[in-house]
């Protein structure tokens, strides 16, 4: 018998707001975080513009002093984590009076690219002023387990702090793993979801020089992502980050912890294809859904919405929606699929993440957030379904599921269910 996984608490650092109210604000009506990029001068690229998370400040969550000892995808991982921790009814700053010991409370975070930025500025000192003009904390700021690594600091925990790096998949697939851990019986809690913060000249050049950014709607963002739609033209950069707090079923009831919802399902897979590009027959990320809903222990026809990956990309769309029709059959003509990277972008290592607050949030409130800048369907792509274009939809589901597709040929899926129907 698996253990049942209840999430009892949720934080949010996104394009679209600073927190869970106003981040679903903005996505049931279909506001969109893209602008100009601001961080740096970007008339220089073939793409000028990103979703950047606006109005942060740490300060509002964890200590000045803590904050500058983080490089910016930490920082997005505390605020969040607090923000889930305070939500799950747990005491902050942290008291010793914890549900469960130190060591039973984990942590795993997804993340891809690091601290960009603190490479980026060391190495530009380098080169400019020599190695004694590196900042010495270079290292411990840039590397991707540091997002782990400060959250367990800031809560006390000593249970594992693991970080997933599974490029765009980090996210889901940290969610993934930590529903191991408490499944397996090593913990009883675990902090979980996934950050990014790479919006940078160097991640920006980088991924203009593999022609995988928009560059058609410089002068109106806000229409730059536009999955599934014929005249997309590569997807825009995000931030950010979402955070959960998982727990045993059972024992959160026990200590009277408001729950969300239940994740009850998880799959992942790999491609073995291609460094950048999805294969195109779809099998294994297909795969990675099938195996999801078997693990939930339900059938394709019990998910009610689908947040799909959908990047705006040339290749990835279309073979999402191959993947789609092959896992759920005939129900895929029914299912209510949307892109919420539409509005937040496409925040690489948080999207699984942020995108798995969105499921949880359709299951509490009935609402499926729509896909913005769906105009002109691709037919010929093959992109036909029901991807809930620009408007909402009040529809109550009883079950959502998440996928994720990341470069390397990641492939993850989680499925969320109401507590209605999952007890």
């Amino acid at each position: 018998m698996k253990r049942k996984i209840a999430v009892t608490g949720m934080g949010i650092i996104s394009p679209v707001g600073n927190d869970i109210p106003s981040f679903w604000d903005s996505l049931t009506k279909g506001q969109s975080g893209l602008g100009p990029i601001s961080r740096f001068d970007a008339s220089a690229f073939e793409s000028r513009i990103a979703a950047e998370v606006k109005d942060f400040s740490p300060e509002r969550w964890i200590e000045r002093k803590e904050a500058r000892k983080m490089a910016l995808f930490s920082q997005y991982a505390t605020c969040a984590a607090v923000q889930a921790w305070i939500d799950a009814g747990l005491p902050y700053p942290s008291s010793g009076s914890l549900p469960y010991e130190g060591e039973r409370i984990a942590v795993c975070i997804g993340n891809g690219i690091g601290g960009i930025e603190v490479f980026q500025d060391s190495y530009s000192k380098l080169c400019s002023a020599g190695p004694d003009r590196m900042p010495p904390l270079t290292i411990p700021l840039m590397i991707s387990n540091e997002a782990s690594g400060n959250i367990a600091m800031l809560f006390h925990l000593h249970g594992p702090a693991f970080t997933q790096v599974t490029a765009c998949a980090s996210g889901t697939d940290a969610i993934g793993q930590a529903m191991d851990l408490i499944r397996s019986g090593r913990v009883d809690m675990v902090i979980t979801g996934g950050t990014e913060a790479a919006i940078s000249e160097f991640a920006i050049g980088g991924f203009c020089r593999l022609k995988a950014l928009s560059t058609h709607y410089n002068d109106d963002p806000a229409r730059a992502m536009r999955p599934f739609d014929k005249d997309r033209d590569g997807f825009v950069i995000g931030e950010g980050a979402g955070l959960l707090v998982l727990e045993d079923y059972e024992k959160a009831l026990r200590r009277g912890a408001r729950i969300h919802a239940i994740v009850t399902g998880y799959g992942a897979t790999c491609d073995a294809y291609h460094l950048t590009a999805p294969d195109p027959e779809g099998i294994h990320g297909s795969r990675a859904i099938s195996l999801a809903i078997e693990d939930a222990g339900l059938k394709p026809e019990n998910i009610g919405y689908y947040n799909a990956h959908g990047t705006s990309t040339q290749l990835n769309d279309p073979a999402e929606t191959f993947m789609i029709k092959k896992a759920f059959g005939l129900h895929s003509r029914g299912l209510k699929i949307s892109s919420t990277k539409s509005m937040t972008g496409h925040c690489i290592a948080a999207a699984g993440a942020i995108e798995a607050i969105a499921c949880i949030m359709a299951l509490k409130t009935g609402l499926l957030p729509p896909t913005i800048n769906l105009e002109n369907p691709d037919l010929e792509a093959g992109c036909d379904l029901d991807y809930l274009p620009n408007v909402a939809l009040a529809m109550p589901v009883d079950a959502a599921l998440s996928a994720s597709f990341g470069f390397g040929g990641h492939n993850s899926a989680l499925v969320f269910q109401a507590v209605r129907e999952a007890e």
